[in-house]
């Protein structure tokens, strides 16, 4: 069979995201926050249609009643969850059971995303177990804490690897295999800048910190010190040039390790080519443009980024992509009604 590479594109538009997201705000407000679960649909619907792999399209199935059936379930299990605890033996077993619940919670949220999502008509499915998703997110996570957190590359592979081997294309399953060695690269290139850029501001700004005065800002004492004030948005300063760029450079290296490590059933692969340092300064950016804009600036921020996300991922298929699709479309159609139903709701939890 021969390999041929695709690239994904998007052809989702600032301008059209914005009337989408606007309107879409507006009436959530109107009625008190109702309409959300339809505007999420109406958002995604227009991001998977706009995001194609050789001319054929992503699609979202999902209706505004699901969300919101999810979503009243979640607040209605919070509000009781309020109640009992209140109550001496309650306040003890709810937050253990809680700890149980929360891995099926997840699986539940991917299973339920998948489901609704579809690739030139042909959808998406997860089947991870329960106890993989308890490992991964609950007792990892913990045992993590015990080596100073010197282990959470592991926990992130694992996480990783849970999502994408859970996941499949109608029949045919993702795989993932990994070394740990690109995650320990994605922690320390991102510990390195936010630790590196971090104490680099600090002694830059050490004079300023050194005569910092928090009542100088106190009511009724007249305009602060200019000095003052600089010193007062060191703290931002560290936040901007270190901590946030420090987090778009691991998401760089984690993503384009786990297309390079994920295939599909039948031979095809995936790669990523995200520019680490172009990352920092597309996120970066689009963070500084929302806060100035007072959110104005969202819809064009995140559509900029899934455009420079979409034009660094590639597909590689194995043989025909038609005849990839026009297969499995036939094995769903042959197993039945299991692979293609999208009943059920979202839980609202990201994953």
């Amino acid at each position: 069979m021969s390999l041929t590479t695709h690239r994904v594109e998007f052809s989702g538009r600032a301008g059209t995201y914005f009337g989408i997201w606007i309107v879409n705000l507006l009436l959530s407000i109107l009625t008190i926050g109702i309409y959300s679960a339809w505007a999420k649909v109406r958002t995604q619907r227009y991001l998977n249609q706009n995001l194609t792999i050789d001319g054929r399209a992503f699609d979202y199935h999902a209706t505004g009643l699901q969300i919101l059936i999810g979503r009243i379930i979640v607040v209605a299990a919070f509000v009781a969850y309020s109640l009992l605890a209140a109550i001496p033996l309650f306040a003890v077993v709810l937050p253990i059971g809680l700890i149980f619940l929360i891995p099926w919670l997840l699986n539940r949220s991917l299973a339920f995303n998948a489901r609704v999502t579809s690739f030139s008509g042909l959808r998406f499915g997860f089947d991870g177990s329960y106890w993989r998703a308890f490992r991964v997110y609950i007792l990892y996570p913990v045992l993590a804490v015990f080596t100073l957190y010197l282990a959470f590359p592991f926990v992130a592979r694992a996480v990783r690897s849970h999502v994408v081997n859970g996941h499949r294309f109608g029949t045919a399953r993702f795989r993932f295999e990994s070394g740990i060695g690109p995650f320990y690269k994605a922690f320390l290139m991102a510990g390195l800048w936010a630790v590196g850029t971090g104490l680099l501001l600090l002694a830059l700004f050490a004079p300023l910190l050194a005569g910092f005065d928090p009542s100088a800002f106190r009511t009724g004492t007249g305009d602060p010190d200019p000095r003052q004030v600089l010193a007062a948005l060191v703290p931002a300063a560290i936040i901007v040039l270190a901590i946030l760029p420090a987090g778009f450079i691991y998401q760089a290296f984690i993503r384009n390790a786990v297309f390079a490590a994920t295939t599909l059933e039948g031979g095809h692969a995936f790669t990523s080519d995200i520019a680490p340092l172009r990352l920092v300064w597309i996120g970066v950016s689009n963070a500084v443009a929302v806060v100035f804009s007072l959110g104005l600036l969202l819809p064009w921020a995140r559509i900029r980024m899934i455009a420079y996300q979409a034009a660094h991922t590639h597909v590689t298929v194995n043989g025909s992509l038609d005849t990839f699709t026009a297969a499995e479309a036939e094995k769903v159609g042959a197993i039945g009604q299991a692979y293609t139903d999208i009943e059920g709701f979202d839980v609202g939890l990201p994953v």
